[in-house]
């Protein structure tokens, strides 16, 4: 606590000293200028991370060897390419039982309908009773409904020896194969991964406040394109749109999900990626003055004033936004204010200078032809 007294008193004895009244006059001549009123904009980054348009795991439906690899890790597929194939000689086996399974029942239901024809003219000819007759149309329902079921076996057998085929779902790029040719697979075995990185998914977090700035220039956004920075720092060939916004804030950061989309037609960009968004948030009639024209005490930003009679006071701002070169502030200054642009260490609270003036703008000039 002592020593926190001390370090307070010394900086409090500090700004009392820079503020108190001096009438020295300095011989330096310091130049001046005013702060202007400008329209602007500045960049935000947002760390990104990149996700493919379509990622998906390429899993087994049936268990088995894996008999046969058609690709290697990292090439391109396209739609329906074969990609793995397991033994297919237990499910070809099924499939023929299933379908021996629906000739027998076929062959059963025929003689059923011959049998309903004969009853039927015995019924006519009143030589057997309506029992016997309903007996054999219950037995023609029967055959007609083991039909239907050694059907539907065949067609699960079927797709059981589909299903010993794996084909790409769409194009892509495959990813590794943790499995080889002639190991034994279970069901949902993971076979590999297939990315579709022909468009990207940029996902990337936004604070509350930035978030309402970027809706307020929601029509400005979707005009303007987006940036994305690869991890080299080289801007992506292509610029994006943002899609889509979460519809909840993450409570323990405060922070809301981005989507943007960008085209990505060379395969640059892969799924897993990273990056940084750009978004270019405008200012309108923003109060700017040079940075060079500030100092720092305590963690607040200070100007030198100088007024009519040329005489210097230290004047506390606001920063609102930092910009190159610039800061912009709270209107805590007026453009009639004569600020010092050049020299401030060289000065203190009631110093007189002689001092020449230039224009913001022609300040702003020198900074942009850096």
């Amino acid at each position: 606590m002592l020593k926190f007294f001390i370090v307070s008193s010394v900086a409090i004895c500090c700004i009392a000293c820079s503020t108190a009244p001096n009438n020295d006059v300095v011989k330096e001549t310091f130049i001046t200028t005013s702060p202007i009123v400008i329209d602007t904009n500045f960049t935000i980054e947002y760390v990104a991370d990149i996700h493919s348009l379509q990622n998906v795991e390429i899993r087994t439906k049936v268990k088995g060897h894996l008999e046969n690899i058609y690709v290697d890790e990292g090439a391109s597929v396209k739609a329906g390419q074969l990609l793995f194939s397991i033994n297919k000689e237990s499910f070809q086996l099924e499939l023929l039982k299933a379908q021996a399974k629906l000739k027998s029942a076929v062959a059963e239901l025929k003689i059923d309908k011959l049998e309903l024809e004969n009853v039927t003219k015995l019924y006519d000819k009143n030589i057997v009773s309506k029992t016997e007759l309903d007996k054999v149309n219950a037995l023609l329902d029967a055959g007609n409904a083991k039909i239907e079921e050694a059907k539907s076996e065949e067609q699960v057998a079927k797709l059981q020896l589909s299903y010993a085929e794996i084909k790409a779902p769409f194009d892509g790029i495959i990813d590794r194969i943790p499995f080889k040719k002639g190991s034994m697979i279970d069901e949902g075995s993971l076979l590999t991964t297939i990315s579709n990185n022909k468009q990207v998914f940029a996902y990337f977090n936004v604070s509350e406040k930035e978030y309402l700035n970027i809706r307020s220039q929601k029509e400005s956004l979707e005009k303007n394109k987006i940036t994305l920075l690869l991890a080299n720092n080289q801007p992506h060939q292509y610029k994006g749109n943002i899609e889509t916004i979460d519809g909840e804030f993450d409570k323990n950061t405060g922070n809301i999900a981005f989507r943007a989309k960008f085209e990505n037609p060379d395969i640059l960009l892969r799924h897993g990626s990273s990056g940084k968004v750009q978004l270019v948030n405008e200012l309108n009639n923003a109060l700017v003055i040079p940075q060079k024209s500030t100092f720092e005490i305590q963690d607040k930003y200070y100007v030198f004033v100088v007024d009519a009679n040329n005489t210097v006071s230290a004047k506390n701002i606001i920063v609102k936004q930092s910009l190159p070169h610039l800061y912009v502030i709270e209107k805590t200054l007026t453009v009639k204010d004569k600020i010092i642009f050049e020299g401030i260490q060289n000065v203190k609270d009631g110093d007189k200078i002689t001092c020449e003036f230039i224009s913001m703008r022609q300040i702003i000039s020198t900074f942009n032809s850096q």
